[in-house]
């Protein structure tokens, strides 16, 4: 390496010119970073039960929708608010993307009109009917089990507006075909073409994605505009929710994050190297080697054909930050080895600095490195990227830090050095004769500190609403918390009963007659139409009120409706066989596809429940919830010789936050054991290692003992604190243990840790204070995980900078005294 720097320093136009070229290629890759914030990033690869959840919405096609959520000033079935409704419905219909919308005015009123039931089945009105009767259709709304909580709310003060997208069978198509070329290559059964024809799938559908990502905020951005202007005209509440838009959103907050938190960071070091440094040169070269990096790094994964996710466009901030720790301690050695050797060239000054701090630099990120490597042995997709992403950037960081910041420096004539700041500023001084005077004061508190974080860890939940990713001024908060509280909640899951199959259950008597009045009995039993037996209806009627009881539950979605729906038509007279019989073969086909055909497979023979979760009740515990909802319905159905099946999108998130505690404890394990393995190898001292460890694991435990006390819960975000935490965090104690080695080979314990905190504590404070303001910025985020991110991460830094300056020296004195 000494032979490479005096080429940086012998050479810098050249090398300049280089980096100037790499920057240019890697920043025209750099416009081709792409973003996926759809859900499928936040499910653990390879869940079993995503392929199930899959088999259950293909089977019981549910469309692609959108809601509006709208609460009118006036009665909901006044005159003018079915207007509102049936103009703003209509201008829906009008977007070509839209197949159909449903609102009060056009659902069926199947309570509406007297007579038999078969006459009630066949002439069915709804709103826009002439003869509807508007107080029956109050009655209804309010107490039909079909549209109470559901399409209205329970005090009839707000109704949902659905709008039915077209589906998108070209998406269909890719997904399922990538789908059987991906299970054969997982089978190991993929031929060479295929293999190709997967590859090509790949991008292709990488390109269609993103054309289709571009519409589909169009389309959403069309209905948003239109929605505005009826606010305007109305002066009402109309408030937009679904899958599409939140995946638009989560989109739009990725791509602002990257900018923000860029921007931002830079800002607020321009700032922070002007308060320490106070010349112009040791403030542009660090933000020019943050850009350069940040570019470089961008640049690769573009090339690779990265994709940032919701947990990776931090990506950005967290690696400006540490590039700027790097510069910051080049910037501190130069500045040190010019007032203390004042006769030395301006090359000799940048090679003998470039030489002296490579090692502590290269373990410093050499273990930030390990830091953020350990998370790529987590199952969730956005944290294994943003491992990956990091550890590439950073240690990109360092190979252009030193080569940007030797060749510039070489070109720069020799200068005084200001040194105001060092002069004036005496943290560093307090924290060394605080660790020499008391140190028994010192272990006192660390140890009441460990105490308080263990016991806060005791108390840490792995636990969080959807809804409540979101601030409170987002729209996507503001519709989700009204669909929640007010139309039957929000996160779903499925219930699938598997019963029995009865077919081929034929047994011949011997008596030919019999025997072919039996075989036609058996065939009509396999018509579709009696598949509606009275055992099968007890078994969902039994389900369906066991999950209405439900705490936590909203609505229920099933046939067990439809046979309330029928008692109700039938006077209040249970359905029998016959009945339903009827109903299934007299109800329109619109409606039997409303209000029939998402709840049964009478081919698979089985009856599904759609359920939805209320999501902002703060005492939701979603595991404990499947667990005992599993449980209870097997022991309710013990006898009914039918399976349950558990399913959906509430089951997918809870895995993923219930694979975050065993990811927390994974990552920590490696990255203990890494790190000591390298202190070991580092300082050639188990003592030294052992400290190190210790002075950074007090400080996070605090910080998770934090979390435990005021409820924060391990999300996405916060689970990747401890790694990146002691990677990071273990940067100073590397520098200052390095440095404590060089200042003791003529200097006693103590005079070593006056003159450490002297020389590199500045660096050190430089360095945590500039962190600290760059992970602040996240809290400008729309995303309360990445709010809680950036807050948690500037406490455990701030912890870690005080443990290292006065912690750290006092274990040192107290281990090394004499020696």
């Amino acid at each position: 390496m000494s032979k490479i720097f005096r080429l940086l320093v012998a050479y810098p136009k050249s090398v300049l010119a280089l980096v100037l070229a790499l920057f240019v290629v890697l920043g025209f890759y750099s416009s081709k970073l792409e973003i996926d914030a759809s859900s499928q990033t936040l499910l653990l690869e390879n869940d079993k039960d995503f392929q199930i959840a899959k088999e259950v919405d293909k089977r019981y096609q549910t469309p692609n929708f959108l809601v509006v959520a709208y609460t009118p000033k006036d009665d909901i079935l006044a005159p003018n608010t079915l207007n509102l409704i049936t103009n703003l419905s209509a201008d829906l219909e009008k977007f070509d993307f839209v197949k159909s919308v449903l609102n009060i005015t056009n659902v069926p009123l199947l309570e509406n009109k007297d007579g038999s039931l078969s006459q009630k089945a066949k002439d069915i009105s709804n709103l826009k009917s002439k003869d509807v009767d508007i107080n029956a259709a109050r009655k209804e709304f309010l107490t039909s089990p079909l549209y109470s909580s559901n399409l209205v709310s329970k005090d009839l003060k707000t109704t949902a507006i659905v709008i039915n997208l077209k589906p998108n069978l070209k998406y269909d198509e890719f997904i399922q075909k990538r789908e059987n070329l991906t299970k054969k290559k997982a089978n190991s059964t993929i031929s060479e073409a295929e293999k190709n024809e997967l590859s090509r799938l790949d991008k292709e559908f990488k390109i269609f994605r993103d054309k289709n990502r571009i519409k589909e905020h169009n389309d959403i951005t069309q209905i948003r505009e239109l929605l505005q202007t009826y606010r305007v005209k109305s002066g009402e509440k109309l408030f937009l929710g679904g899958i599409n838009m939140i995946a638009d959103d989560m989109v739009n907050f990725v791509k602002n994050d990257v900018v923000t938190y860029g921007a931002a960071s830079l800002v607020m070091l321009i700032l922070c190297l002007w308060l320490f440094f106070r010349q112009i040169r040791f403030v542009v070269l660090p933000i020019l080697i943050c850009v350069i990096s940040a570019v470089y790094a961008s640049g690769l994964f573009g090339l690779l054909g990265y994709e940032v996710t919701v947990i990776s466009s931090n990506y950005v901030a967290l690696q400006i930050i540490i590039t700027v720790s790097v510069a910051i301690h080049l910037v501190v050695g130069y500045r040190e080895r010019s007032l203390k050797y004042p006769s030395m060239s301006q090359k000799q000054l940048v090679y003998m600095t470039l030489k002296d701090r490579l090692t502590p630099c290269f373990f410093a990120i050499f273990t930030t490195v390990i830091g953020f490597f350990s998370l790529v042995l987590s199952d969730i997709k956005p944290i294994i990227m943003l491992g990956i992403m990091m550890s590439v950037g950073i240690s990109v960081s360092l190979l252009v830090a030193f080569v940007v910041f030797g060749s510039v420096m070489a070109l720069l004539k020799k200068i005084p050095v200001k040194s105001s700041f060092e002069d004036s500023f005496k943290f560093t001084l307090w924290c060394a004769k605080l660790a020499i005077n008391r140190r028994g004061v010192i272990y006192a508190f660390s140890l009441a500190v460990l105490l308080a974080g263990v016991y806060g860890i005791s108390k840490i939940k792995v636990e969080n609403s959807f809804i409540g990713y979101f601030k409170d001024s987002t729209e996507i908060h503001a519709g989700m918390v009204v669909i929640d509280k007010e139309l039957g909640g929000t996160i779903p899951f499925d219930v699938v009963i598997k019963f029995k199959d009865s077919k081929n259950d034929f047994v011949s008597s011997g008596d030919d007659v019999i025997d072919s009045f039996e075989m036609e009995f058996e065939e009509a039993k396999n018509d579709e139409q009696y598949w509606f037996s009275s055992q099968k209806m007890r078994v969902i009627q039994k389900v369906h009120d066991f999950l209405k009881e439900r705490e936590f539950v909203g609505n229920v979605g099933s046939l067990a409706t439809l046979l309330e729906i029928g008692k109700r038509m039938n006077n209040g007279v249970a359905l029998d066989d016959f009945m339903l019989s009827v109903i299934y073969n007299e109800l329109p086909k619109e409606y039997k596809d409303l209000i029939l055909t998402p709840y049964v497979s009478i081919e698979h023979n089985e009856a599904h429940f759609s359920v939805r979760t209320v999501d902002s009740d703060d005492r939701l515990r979603r595991n404990e919830f499947l667990i005992s909802l599993k449980k209870e319905l097997n022991e309710l159905l013990k006898d009914d010789d039918v399976e349950v099946q558990v399913s959906g999108i509430m089951v997918l998130y809870n895995n993923m936050l219930q694979n975050l505690l065993s990811s927390q404890v994974d990552t920590l394990g490696f990255v203990l054991i890494s790190l000591f393995a390298v202190f070991v190898l580092l300082f050639r001292s188990v003592k030294f290692a052992l400290i190190a460890l210790i002075v950074n694991l007090i400080p996070l435990s605090f910080v998770f003992g934090i979390m435990g006390f005021f409820g924060i819960p391990l999300d996405i975000m916060s689970i990747t604190i401890a790694a990146i935490s002691i990677g990071i965090g273990v940067d100073d104690v590397i520098h200052y243990i390095y440095r404590y080695k060089i200042e003791r080979k003529h200097l006693g314990v103590k005079e070593a840790v006056l003159a450490s905190h002297a020389s590199i504590g500045y660096a050190m404070y430089y360095t945590s204070f500039a962190i600290f303001l760059g992970f602040s910025v996240m809290s400008v985020s729309n995303f309360w995980p990445t709010i809680y991110f950036g807050l948690l991460v500037d406490m455990v830094m701030a912890f870690m900078l005080i443990g290292a300056l006065i912690l750290l020296p006092a274990m040192i004195i107290s281990w090394f005294k004499g020696k």
